[in-house]
């Protein structure tokens, strides 16, 4: 897999489609960070890491990121996930290019030296980073 974080983007986005209440992804610490900002946001209900069986070796045990998708009304909260920076593209913007998603209704997750967060905390703390996606 070349981009994990597009893939766990386009998990999310078909369960939602379909209205599946529950996504499992493979876990890594980007991965989760996404998650927690998701759930920080109200994006998401809830998520949690969970522990599973390897499927040909059953006595390895690999962490798993579920995560319980937000509906509203039966709708998506979620309308648009976006992936801005792709292994071929990198996004970079500094302080004063920040994004601002939807009129500021939407988010935009940086990556910064500090760690992954969204436009709006990296605004106040005044430093630019990598773009990786925006949801509204």
């Amino acid at each position: 897999m070349t981009d994990p974080i597009a893939d766990m983007l386009t998990r999310i986005r078909n369960a939602q489609a379909v209205n599946i209440q529950t996504v499992v992804l493979p876990m890594s610490k980007i991965k989760y960070s996404i998650a927690k900002i998701l759930e920080a946001g109200g994006w998401v209900e809830k998520i949690e890491i969970v522990k599973t069986k390897g499927e040909k070796n059953l006595s390895s045990i690999f962490n798993e990121i579920k995560i319980d998708l937000k509906y509203i009304d039966g709708r998506p909260a979620i309308t648009c996930l976006k992936k801005i920076s792709t292994p071929g593209r990198r996004v970079y913007v500094n302080k004063n290019e920040l994004p601002r998603v939807l009129n500021n209704l939407g988010i935009a997750i940086i990556s910064t030296s500090r760690g992954l967060m969204t436009n709006k905390e990296a605004k106040k703390q005044c430093i630019g980073g990598e773009v990786i996606c925006e949801i509204y």
